[in-house]
C-alpha cells in the first residue's frame, strides 16, 4: 500500500481528490496490471504542482539526489522497496557500486549519497563508491557535515573488459546517481555482465523531456478514462521547439509562436472550467537537463522577443556548460500550497513501483508561477503518517491530510509509469532491456 504523507497543509476542495479516493481499488489494480507489462525505473522523483483545479507532474528525475531530505521514519519502507528493486536485477546480489555525481564535495549532495549507502547496506549489500572523475586516482576521503567520511575510489574494468568495479571489488549491480549531463563516459560503455541502473539512455546525454511528456500524455489519457476525468487535470499541455539559439536570435519566432499557441490552448481550458481569475502562463525549459537550470516563466509571447541578453544567455546553457538547442514549452501550473508564507511544491520519491517518501520544496523568494528548483530553496520532509492505513473515505474532500497525500502518490506514479514507457521506447537495445 502506498503510504500517506502527513502535513498540516490544507487547500481548496478537490473534485479530483474525491474521484481518486472513490476509485482507489480500480486505480491500484490498474497500476498492478501496468507493472506487469512495463518495468518501472529503478528509482525516481516527481515534482508535482497542486493548483487546486489540477494536480500535475511537472518534472520527473531518474537520478534523484535528495534522499537525505526524506523523513527518517520512512527508512524501513525505503529499505523494503530497495530490496524488491535489487531482487529484480540480481537476486543473489552481494556487492553494489554506487556512482555519484563528479561534484561530490557539495555537502548537501554528499548527505544524499550517505543516505543511499545506508539504505542499500540495510538491504544486505556491501556498498562502495566509484568515481567518474579523472582526478580520482586513489581512494579519496570526503567529509560529511556530521563529521563522518565517505571514500570515493577510481573505477577499473576487468581483465576481459566486460565488467566494471574497483581494484578489489566486483559488484553485481552498478547504481548511477550521476545524470550523465556531460555525456556517457567510455568506462560505462559495453558493460555486459552486470546490471547498470538506470540504463545509460536514462541520462541527459540521450534523454529528452519531450519524449517523457509524450508518454505522460498517453498515461494521463488512460488514467482519465479509468476514473472519468479530463486528462488535463493531471497533465500539463506542452510543445517542443527545435533548433533554437537564443543568444544569436535563431528560432526566437518559432518559440514565440509555440508560446502563443500554448497560451491559447490553456485559455480555452480555463474558459471551459469557468476560471476567470486565473492568468495562463508557460514554463520554457531545455529539452535535456536538470537542476532547474535554464527555466523561465513566460506570460505573453511578446516576452520571448523582448528577452534581455542576460536572460538569453541564462536560457542557453545548462549543467556542465552544455549549449541548449531544443526547448520544451510546458503549461505553467501554479501552486496554491505554502509553508510559513513561502511558496511550496511536493516532491514524491519512489524506488521501483513503491512510493517511499517525499518533501516540500519551499522557496521564500519565488512566486506561485515560478520554478522553485533554484538556489535558496529549502526542504521540509513529509513525514508519512499511518504507514499502512487506507485512505479515510469518510472524510470530506480536501480535509484529510492522508487523503491529499495518497492522491499525490497516485499522480506521482503517473509520472513513474510515463518514465517506464519513455525508457522502453528510447532504448537503443530493446532486446536487452
Amino acid at each position: 500500500m502506498v503510504p500517506h504523507l502527513a502535513t498540516a497543509l490544507t487547500g481548496p476542495l478537490l473534485d479530483l481528490e474525491k474521484k481518486i479516493l472513490d476509485a482507489t481499488p480500480a486505480i491500484e489494480r490498474w497500476f498492478r496490471l501496468e507493472w506487469q507489462e512495463h518495468t518501472p525505473p529503478f528509482y525516481c522523483s516527481v515534482d508535482l504542482r497542486n493548483a487546486g483545479y489540477k494536480l500535475a507532474p511537472v518534472d520527473t528525475n531518474l537520478f534523484p539526489g535528495g534522499f537525505h531530505h526524506l523523513a527518517s521514519e520512512m527508512l524501513p519502507l525505503t529499505v523494503q522497496a530497495a530490496m524488491a528493486a535489487i531482487d529484480k536485477y540480481c537476486p543473489d546480489a552481494r556487492n553494489l557500486l554506487l556512482v555519484p555525481e563528479v561534484h561530490t564535495r557539495n555537502p548537501q549532495y554528499l548527505q544524499n549519497v550517505a543516505r543511499l549507502m545506508q539504505i542499500f547496506r540495510q538491504t544486505g549489500l556491501h556498498v562502495r563508491l566509484g568515481s567518474l572523475s579523472p582526478d580520482v586516482t586513489e581512494p579519496t576521503p570526503l567529509a560529511l557535515p556530521d563529521g563522518n567520511m565517505l571514500v570515493v575510489e577510481p573505477m577499473v574494468r576487468s581483465a576481459n573488459g566486460r565488467r566494471l568495479g574497483l581494484a578489489d571489488f566486483d559488484p553485481c549491480t552498478i547504481l548511477l546517481n550521476n545524470d550523465l549531463s556531460a555525456g556517457i563516459p567510455s568506462v560505462l560503455e559495453n558493460v555486459h555482465e552486470q546490471s547498470l541502473l538506470p540504463p545509460l539512455h536514462a541520462g541527459w546525454a540521450l534523454r529528452r523531456k519531450s519524449n517523457h511528456l509524450k508518454a505522460l500524455d498517453e498515461v494521463a489519457k488512460k488514467f482519465g478514462k479509468l476514473i472519468d476525468i479530463d486528462p488535463w487535470m493531471v497533465n500539463p499541455l506542452h510543445a517542443k521547439v527545435s533548433d533554437v539559439d537564443l543568444e544569436h536570435d535563431q528560432g526566437t519566432e518559432a518559440l514565440a509562436d509555440a508560446v502563443s499557441s500554448l497560451l491559447s490552448k490553456i485559455k480555452k481550458k480555463y474558459k471551459e472550467y469557468g476560471m476567470k481569475e486565473q492568468k495562463p502562463f508557460v514554463i520554457v525549459k531545455p529539452d535535456a537537463g536538470t537542476y532547474g537550470m535554464g527555466v523561465t516563466t513566460i506570460k505573453d509571447a511578446s516576452e520571448v522577443r523582448d528577452l534581455s541578453l542576460k536572460q538569453r544567455a541564462k536560457m542557453s546553457v545548462i549543467k556542465d556548460g552544455l549549449a541548449v538547442t531544443d526547448l520544451v514549452v510546458q503549461e505553467g501550473v501554479p501552486t496554491f500550497e505554502n509553508i510559513d508564507d513561502a511558496v511550496a511544491e511536493p516532491v514524491v520519491y519512489m524506488i521501483d513501483r513503491y512510493v517511499v517518501g517525499g518533501f516540500y520544496r519551499v522557496h521564500a523568494e519565488r512566486g506561485v508561477d515560478q520554478n522553485l528548483n533554484a538556489p535558496g530553496s529549502q526542504f521540509v520532509p513529509l513525514a508519512f503518517a499511518q504507514q499502512h492505513a487506507v485512505p479515510d473515505l469518510k472524510a470530506k474532500p480536501g480535509t484529510a491530510a492522508p487523503n491529499r497525500f495518497y492522491v499525490y502518490g497516485v499522480v506521482a506514479r503517473l509520472g513513474l509509469l510515463a518514465a517506464s514507457l519513455e525508457m522502453e521506447r528510447t532504448d537503443p537495445n530493446p532486446e536487452v532491456y
